[in-house]
């Protein structure tokens, strides 16, 4: 019983300090702007601009394609960044693999 709440409390420990360390890296991220590529800027105004856009007078299409366009400009900048992405079920399947074997 011991042994499953130390794995318990190790799991949540590296749950809670994962985010913090993804959050760290996105602020200097920010500090540094001249380091964002124009490609990269140009994704980012879009963006803004749908956001800002009013979107009531829109048909259903177009509202559909600006849906579809947001989804590819997400698409782009997620795979332009340089940092490793892992999902929460990966991290799940590395967490049980260090148990078992450790």
């Amino acid at each position: 019983m011991k042994k499953l709440s130390f794995y318990l409390m190790f799991m949540v420990l590296t749950l809670t300090v994962l985010p913090t360390s993804t959050y760290a890296a996105d602020k200097n991220a920010k500090e540094n702007p001249k380091e964002i590529p124009a490609e990269v800027k140009t994704m980012l105004n879009r963006l803004e601009e749908i956001k800002k856009m009013d979107k009531s007078d829109l048909s259903s299409s177009e509202k559909k394609e600006l849906r579809t366009e947001v989804k590819t400009i997400k698409k782009n900048l997620r795979s332009s960044g340089q940092g490793i992405y892992l999902s929460v079920g990966a991290i799940i399947i590395i967490v049980l693999l260090l148990i078992l074997l450790l």
